[in-house]
């Protein structure tokens, strides 16, 4: 057997996280299995749909590394076959036409809600007669079609993740709705039970791999491949992604799509490892690794069934590791963005020369890609902002005449390099009898206008190319 999985997001937001590690798990059982991991776009609901929602959960897997072998499909472009699925079960005698008003129902839920009972539909309208249904429609009356569940029946699977699992199906509500707005000629909008059972039918899914919130519906699903005379599918229920209060991860945190974790400064190999580690361990216990090194390893045995709790420290951890071994060329191409948003005047090809040391530098210090836009600050302008600390620096007696001859030494040396700059502060440093120490910090403080910051020979190198380091001691200069 080939293992065929699929990912069905539905467009009516971008692409969650959630949704995401659950793609994730999908493509590493593919990937191990060597099957196929299908895209399926579950778009019938017309109002909250929208095409950019579409792109963005497109552009968001393949982001994250994820290819697919088959789609996308999109359930709006396939709306013949859900209604022919239906009419079978209608002709079957396994789902009816039933007239209920909203009114009606509204009724019914308050006299259950009355009686301490569990709101469901009561199946009134499953055995209505011809003469009764005709009666209906003369009134003009709407119909939704429902689906026939057994009460009696007990619903089991053996889950990859859960092992056994047991539903009642006297607890799932009662006949299920599998169509809207029906009449005695026509099929209404196919509903989503019936119409992801159609889609795992006709694109012969073998596994269902989804968060344990879709357990419920998977009881009612199972009804459905039986009435369809379709193989039932293997499931596997993943844990779901928590917040620091063990409650679902939702809006209400803050950021939880894939585009937002984009704009924060993660890039796509650290995020696309961490969702792996959401849920799942590797069986050498490593922490970082590619997908495709994960796949190698992936099964269902290692999944958690307990939620997994998403962990902001660690996804940063990961992240600067991705941060601290990345190519200075691609680090740069990564970082650009970012230093564009942030108003700063750069061109990455006549500015490469300084650009590529820059970043370069400062890797070792990011956490996330943002850090570059602070961190990078002082090189994007002419005069720069003294702290309290840094100013202090330059005031302190004897730094004045140590600037000074750093000038006179920039314009009599022309240095060129870390080592000529190098050979400058010692022979500053000789010259002015000072320790090495003073005339060092002096110069920090007034080349970056603070004493913290990277390396300080690998910065004023870049300055001096900008032409920033002149005109920076001469404003220091001014303080004193």
């Amino acid at each position: 057997m080939t293992v065929r999985v699929r990912i069905a997001p539905s467009p009516t937001g971008n692409l969650h996280i959630g949704t995401a590690r659950t793609a994730v798990f999908n493509w590493l059982y593919a990937r191990h299995e060597g099957g196929q991991f299908i895209l399926r776009v579950e778009d019938t609901d017309e109002e909250r749909s929208r095409a950019e929602f579409t792109d963005n959960i497109l552009s968001g897997l393949r982001w994250l590394g994820m290819d697919w072998d088959e789609g996308p499909f999109f359930q709006s472009q396939r709306l013949d076959l859900y209604r022919q699925a239906i009419q079978t079960l209608l002709d079957k005698g396994l789902a009816y036409r039933a007239y209920d008003t909203p009114e009606e129902l509204e009724a019914m839920r308050e006299a259950q809600k009355a009686k301490n009972q569990a709101p469901r539909y009561d199946n009134r309208h499953r055995d209505l007669t011809p003469d009764q249904q005709a009666a209906f429609e003369a009134e003009g009356r709407p119909a939704v079609i429902r689906f026939k569940i057994d009460d009696s029946r007990t619903i089991t699977w053996s889950d990859m993740v859960r092992g056994p699992v047991t539903w009642q199906a006297s607890d799932l509500g009662g006949d299920m709705v599998v169509a809207r707005a029906s009449s005695a000629s026509t099929i209404g909008q196919p509903l989503y039970n019936l119409a992801v059972v159609v889609d795992d039918i006709d694109m012969a899914i073998t596994h269902v791999i989804r968060g344990e919130d879709h357990i419920a519906n998977t009881a009612k699903q199972i009804l459905l491949y039986e009435a369809l005379g379709a193989t039932v599918p293997a499931f596997a229920h993943t844990p779901l992604i928590l917040n620091q209060t063990g409650q679902k991860l939702s809006k209400r945190d803050g950021v939880t799509s894939i585009s937002d974790f984009q704009k924060m400064g993660f890039v796509a190999p650290a995020l696309a490892n961490y969702m792996t580690l959401l849920g799942w361990s590797a069986p050498d216990a490593a922490e970082q690794f590619t997908l495709d090194e994960a796949a190698k390893q992936f099964s269902f045995d290692r999944v958690n069934k307990a939620g997994a709790k998403f962990d902001w420290d660690k996804l940063d951890w990961l992240n600067s590791q991705y941060l601290h071994a990345m190519e200075p060329a691609t680090l740069l191409e990564l970082a650009l963005p970012y230093l564009q948003e942030a108003g700063y005047a750069v061109d990455a090809e006549a500015d490469h020369r300084w650009l590529l040391p820059m970043v370069a530098m400062l890797a070792p210090s990011l956490t996330r890609l943002t850090d570059v836009v602070e961190q990078s600050r002082f090189f994007f302008t002419e005069s720069v902002g003294f702290t309290d600390d840094a100013k202090a620096q330059v005031q302190l007696e004897g730094v004045s005449p140590v600037l000074e001859a750093v000038l006179d030494g920039l314009t009599a040396q022309s240095p060129a390099t870390i080592d000529d700059l190098k050979a400058l502060v010692n022979d500053v440093t000789k010259a002015q009898g000072v320790k090495k120490g003073l005339v060092m910090k002096s110069l920090r403080a007034a080349l970056m206008g603070a004493l913290q910051g990277p390396d300080l020979m690998e910065s004023w190198l870049i300055l001096r190319q900008r032409g920033f380091d002149i005109p920076r001691l001469k404003e220091a200069l001014t303080l004193s």
